[in-house]
């Protein structure tokens, strides 16, 4: 999310340091050597080193020095208690306070609890400076796109004149503007998150209420995807929601709520049926290979979260090969941009080695090439002929000519 604020900010006209606290990543960097794959970031990051207009430096306050803008992208991961860990947002407020010039604006862009506008003011020690909200709302695998293309610019602070100045940054980016106070602009963020996340949950536990009533989810999503009130973005069923953004905010919001005195049984739901979809997909697997997993070789097509990434943070998929290997399974698993080796698992570099004498092959991220590969030489090459597609990406029919059992997810 840095690095893409950073690349697309000097895309439209501003001159942007980025500041970072690892030397030999801001060396790479300063090369034009991005350390992610997300499509689209390796071109503009070289356009802003081409033109001057983006450079990268060590350190935090070496990156604000004379910046009337400073925006704050560094995590914050889960806490144990469920709630948002604040100590690199604060950390980083504390060291860019004294480099600040007078007047400037600091703009929280990471998921922060409502509230948190103020944790910042605290921890800059400055009453000269002003602390706005900007959320952010990515997708990883399409960063530089929704950077460039929002559905909305969300900006919360309590002067408006402030709010104007960071307006003006975005000017020339269409998109409506929603100015409003800190909290809400807090609580934007995370209501638009869980309820995306809350979208899969739905779609999940229809898929399998479809397998219970012989239904298939696909007709299901179809009949639903055309209301306009509900479209069809986020109801594609699968092995559960991740990344770095849905586990931790629903976490978090429900921990907001709890701290509130609000019950928020609703989300606490979501989160429990999103635990449940892993355990349901290893079932499917334990059935596959004749209800003992232990000792059985199982192929794994897909680890991280999502395809167009090489994001491993709250995998889906690496849920389910823990809960794999928990009952005694021997994965063999592959993914296009996942190189180095897993522990507990085999990684190999191509999809039909980690199919070798394999009793089953899970699918468990939606990679496009996945559907493309020959399923009749998986087949020569596998000990078994089961396919658990928790990504519905296979036709049903090809893989079933080609000699396998199928099953998807919410399919009949």
């Amino acid at each position: 999310m840095g690095l893409t604020t950073a690349a697309c900010l000097a895309h439209i006209g501003h001159d942007v340091v980025c500041g970072d606290v690892v030397a030999p990543k801001v060396e790479a960097l300063n090369q034009g050597i991005i350390p992610i794959v997300e499509d689209g970031l390796q071109e503009i990051v070289q356009e802003g080193l081409d033109t001057g207009r983006l450079r990268f430096v060590l350190g935090a306050a070496n990156a604000v020095a004379d910046a009337e803008f400073v925006f704050l992208c560094v995590p914050t991961p889960r806490a144990a208690d469920g709630s948002a860990d604040m100590s690199f947002i604060e950390a980083a407020a504390q060291e860019i306070g004294p480099a600040l010039k007078v007047g400037s604006i600091v703009l929280n862009k990471s998921t922060v609890p409502v509230g948190s506008t103020h944790v910042v003011e605290r921890a800059l020690g400055r009453e000269d400076v002003f602390v706005v909200s900007n959320p952010e709302f990515l997708r990883e695998g399409s960063g530089v796109h929704d950077f460039l293309n929002p559905d909305r610019i969300v900006i919360g602070c309590e002067d408006r004149r402030a709010a104007i100045r960071v307006a003006e940054v975005f000017s020339s980016i269409k998109a409506p503007f929603v100015v409003t106070d800190p909290a809400s602009a807090e609580t934007i963020k995370y209501a638009s998150n869980t309820f995306l996340a809350t979208k899969i949950s739905f779609i999940n536990a229809m898929a399998n209420l479809c397998e219970a009533v012989g239904a298939d989810i696909r007709d299901v999503v179809l009949g639903m995807g055309y209301d306009k009130r509900i479209g069809f973005e986020f109801l594609r069923p699968g092995p559960g929601y991740g990344g770095s953004c849905f586990p931790k905010d629903t976490h978090a919001l429900v921990n907001i709520a709890d701290q509130a005195g609000y019950d928020f049984s609703l989300l606490k739901g979501v989160i429990a049926v999103n635990e449940e979809q892993y355990d349901r997909v290893v079932a499917k697997v334990a059935r596959a290979v004749g209800d003992n997993l232990e000792g059985a070789r199982v192929a794994v097509w897909g680890l991280t979260f999502k395809a167009r990434t090489d994001d491993l943070r709250d995998s889906p998929a690496l849920e389910v090969v823990e809960r794999l290997m928990k009952q005694g399974a021997d994965v063999h698993a592959y993914d296009p941009t996942v190189h180095e080796p897993l522990p507990g698992m085999t990684t190999h570099p191509d999809p039909y080695d980690a199919c070798t004498d394999a009793k089953a092959l899970v699918i468990l991220t939606e990679w496009d090439e996945f559907r493309w590969l020959d399923l009749a030489q998986v087949r020569t090459r596998m000990d078994g002929h089961c396919i658990v597609d928790a990504r519905n990406i296979l036709e049903p029919a090809a893989a079933r000519r080609a000699g396998f059992s199928y099953e998807g997810i919410g399919l009949v």
